[in-house]
């Protein structure tokens, strides 16, 4: 596949282009359908909301507030009046406006606070927040505002009033992109390579939108899981690009033809995308087994961007790698490659540096990793989740001021009352007893409609109030049926308490699943029960870290300031899960791309130590790299306006930086030496059992080495070790070179920034290593191969010439 796209590069591109303008113009055509279903069968809130739906049936449109305060007198007063008035009735005027409830009229005493100088107005729309033209709502705005001056303030709050705030569509994204592009202008050193996973991301990102939007006409999806689909979709098309592209510039550095190199990329690094993508969209599909309806939506959102990243990846990219050629090089590494031709690219430098030191001091880098994220994990022992409102807004924007100014002229419990709901008439003793309840506020009851009767209660505490949970627990569990009637507690604010309840029974099984599956698609990949043993515990570890620092910034306040956000408050009920899945899944990707890696050194030299050395060293840059963009991405949805949207995105950046920079890097490979051979152990029952599954098989093409009499053959084994000083520091850029006894050179290697080197054996026998180096003298030694791995360490001494017969 990835050579006929290759080959028909022009086609898939206009196959591409044509997919994204088609699916774009019939997305902007058919216009969206989004349903914000939220359904908790079995809840109290849900029973009260169903007899609210039978009492008034024909509900009307999103209701917003208009809030006005004055600093001196009252606003009674005429002078008040004669501004405020006029605003309304303009505003009432207006097309798409149902109704304006007036304080200064007959039946408007409530609306006005006890000390005459805050009042407020409800603004009726005659359709849903989401349907309402912002052009409208923007024009509430002005009229209201238009009427403040000074010593009268007018601020105005509700789910309409917040969309004209949002800053325009597309910043988070844009600033994302831009991010990203630099990080990967500094791995590649060239324009056309940082370019193509941009393109491959937005091609897939954008297809996956649009199909979202489409199908939110035939199905349920909240537009949650648009923003979603954006924050993943782009995480995971630059990254899974860049694992790609990666590969093939490795190989044309090589030497290899632009289009071996991209075919030889893509049934490498290719085949571990899509069986990174899979695992993606197990971990959402994980989801499902939660029962909470309302993410059936985001799942198909998530899910179908994931698969459009993933098949652009896989088809779009080699195209483009075809009309590159050799300029995804840079210009540098293109004359270099002209001048001094093919070169194996070394892995030196930090990452090479960084893996030697784990494996010298493994014990001390799993403890200072582990203390650290237990440290950052302390403070999810004090999550609570809980509604997320305007009350969280910066205190700069208008829904925020709104909010304070009817928590100070009404208490603060008037942000979110309660509705206790009764099949039937209402006694009188039922308002009694509430009305006595330690921390209601205010009771009120509206006369019975179709058969049931409401009551709203408002508490003393506000919406994000633990106090106010307990006192719905109060109501539902002592004072309700202590009246003897049979009522339940309704209301946002019980809605969010039930979401959170529910989600805090279900986690487990959501949990528990989305480990299992993964366990037994890394038990396929490694044939290893330990290797996904330790990536689910990895998992855990960064989820319990992610939220602490969740906890610490959102619910303690701690940056709060400093990224330019609301007020702090409890953790979203919804984001445990959704954040889980989406960590669980972007993790599994690291650890592929690490330990396939390890695993392929492992079946072939046998060695635990060398082959957890080599994966990390050759493939923690990539991982850091991925990494950063990543977490680019998901910060930059601080600036999308959506405090819930800030929030996954602050735990999703601090997720992906904590399991990338330290657990896959530092405490994985850490462990895994601790571990040795343990790590690779499969019951040899269960070996038989199981099915093989190439994750990312070795490239193709290279020369098969001989043996000792010429005749082309497999390595038998192998020789490893250290080169080093006499004082143990390792020596980089030593010439190790294996020959037969009789001189013929069988294998040439360099050894590596920490001294490691390798080189293949093809059968049992005794050869000649000879090693030399700059400033260094030589070495030379006879060695006896059997069946398995040889270790031998050389040590190099300047001006030393060791001379071999």
């Amino acid at each position: 596949m990835a050579r006929w796209c290759y080959r028909h590069r022009l086609v898939v591109l206009l196959v591409w282009v044509g997919a994204l303008l088609g699916l774009g113009v019939s997305a902007s055509g058919a216009g969206t359908n989004y349903a914000e279903v939220f359904s908790l069968p079995d809840t109290d809130s849900k029973r009260a909301y169903d007899l609210m739906e039978r009492a008034f049936p024909e509900r009307a449109g999103d209701t917003d507030t208009v809030v006005w305060k004055v600093d001196e007198g009252s606003v009674r007063e005429d002078s008040v009046r004669s501004r405020i008035e006029p605003a309304l009735k303009e505003i009432g005027r207006m097309e798409g406006v149902g109704a304006v409830s007036d304080p200064y009229g007959a039946q408007g005493a409530a609306q006005i606070s006890e000390d005459g100088r805050i009042a407020y107005a409800q603004v009726t729309f005659a359709e849903q927040a989401d349907a309402v033209p912002k052009e409208l709502v923007q024009d509430v705005v002005d009229t209201a505002q238009d009427a403040a001056r000074d010593g009268l303030q007018v601020e105005l709050g509700g789910q309409a009033i917040t969309r004209v705030q949002e800053p325009p569509t597309g910043t988070a994204e844009l600033v994302g992109i831009l991010a990203a592009a630099v990080v990967l202008f500094v791995a590649f050193g060239s324009l056309f390579a940082m370019l193509l996973p941009i393109v491959v991301a937005v091609f897939g990102v954008g297809t996956g939108m649009f199909g979202t939007q489409l199908l939110s006409h035939v199905t349920n999806v909240p537009e949650l899981a648009t923003l979603l689909s954006t924050l993943i979709g782009l995480g995971v098309g630059i990254d899974y690009a860049l694992f790609i592209v990666t590969r093939h510039r490795r190989g044309i550095l090589r030497g290899a033809d632009p289009e071996e190199a991209a075919v030889t990329a893509l049934n490498t690094s290719g085949r571990a995308v899509l069986f990174a993508g899979g695992t993606v969209c197990i971990a959402l599909a994980g989801m499902l087994v939660t029962n909470l309806r309302f993410l059936d939506g985001v799942v198909i959102g998530t899910t179908l961007t994931v698969v459009l990243s993933v098949l652009a990846a896989v088809t779009l990219l080699p195209a483009l790698l075809g009309l590159l050629g050799h300029r995804v090089l840079s210009r540098r590494q293109r004359r270099r490659l002209a001048a001094e031709g093919p070169r194996t690219e070394e892995v030196s430098g930090l990452a090479a540096r960084w893996s030697a030191g784990v494996q010298r001091r493994p014990r001390s880098v799993a403890v200072l990793a582990v203390v650290l994220m237990a440290a950052l994990a302390v403070p999810l022992l004090s999550l609570r989740l809980g509604t997320v409102d305007q009350g969280n807004d910066d205190a700069s924007m208008t829904t925020r001021k709104a909010y304070d100014l009817l928590a100070e002229g009404f208490g603060p419990g008037f942000n979110g009352p309660l509705q206790v709901v009764v099949d039937g008439e209402a006694s009188d003793g039922l308002v009694t007893v509430l009305e006595r309840t330690e921390g209601v506020a205010q009771v009120a009851a509206v006369p019975p409609a179709n058969g049931v009767s409401v009551i709203q209660v408002v508490p003393t505490t506000s919406p994000q109030d633990a106090e106010t949970d307990r006192l719905i627990d109060t109501l539902r569990d002592d004072v309700i049926p202590g009246a003897g009637v049979e009522a339940h507690v309704g209301g946002v604010t019980a809605v969010s308490k039930d979401f959170a309840t529910v989600t805090g029974e279900r986690l487990p099984l959501f949990i528990g699943t989305i480990i299992g599956l993964g366990f037994l698609l890394l038990l396929l990949a490694f044939r290893s029960l330990v290797v996904p043993l330790t990536a689910a515990v990895m998992n855990l570890l960064a989820a319990a870290a992610s939220f602490g620092v969740l906890v610490m910034i959102f619910q303690w306040g701690y940056g709060l300031d400093l990224l330019g956000l609301g007020k702090e408050g409890p953790i979203a009920s919804f984001l445990p899960i959704i954040m889980l899945s989406l960590l669980f899944g972007l993790s599994m990707d690291y650890q592929v791309f690490l330990v396939s890696r390890m695993h392929e050194e492992w079946v072939h030299t046998r060695d635990n130590a060398r082959a957890v050395r080599v994966g990390l060293a050759e493939t923690s840059r990539v991982i850091n790299s991925a990494a950063l963009i990543m977490v680019c991405v998901f910060l930059a949805f601080v600036l999308s306006g959506d405090y819930g949207a800030a929030m996954a995105g602050v735990g999703l950046a601090a997720a992906v930086a904590l399991d990338a920079f330290i657990l896959r890097t530092a405490l994985v490979p850490a462990v895994m030496h601790l571990l040795g051979k343990s790590n690779w152990w499969l019951p040899a029952g269960l070996e038989k059992r199981l099915p093989h599954l190439a994750v990312e098989p070795g490239e193709e093409g290279t020369a098969a080495p001989t043996t000792p009499s010429g005749v082309p053959g497999g390595p038998s084994s192998v020789v490893h070790g250290f080169v080093r000083t006499a004082d143990g520091e390792p020596v980089e850029g030593a010439a190790l070179t294996l020959l037969t006894s009789g001189g013929r050179r069988l294998d040439r290697v360099v050894s590596l920034a920490d001294g490691a080197y390798i080189v293949s054996v093809p059968a049992p026998g005794t050869y000649l290593l000879a090693v030399t180096a700059a400033s260094y003298g030589s070495r030379a030694a006879h060695l006896t191969v059997t069946d398995g791995p040889l270790v031998h360490d050389v040590e190099l001494t300047p001006g030393e010439v060791d001379a071999v017969s």
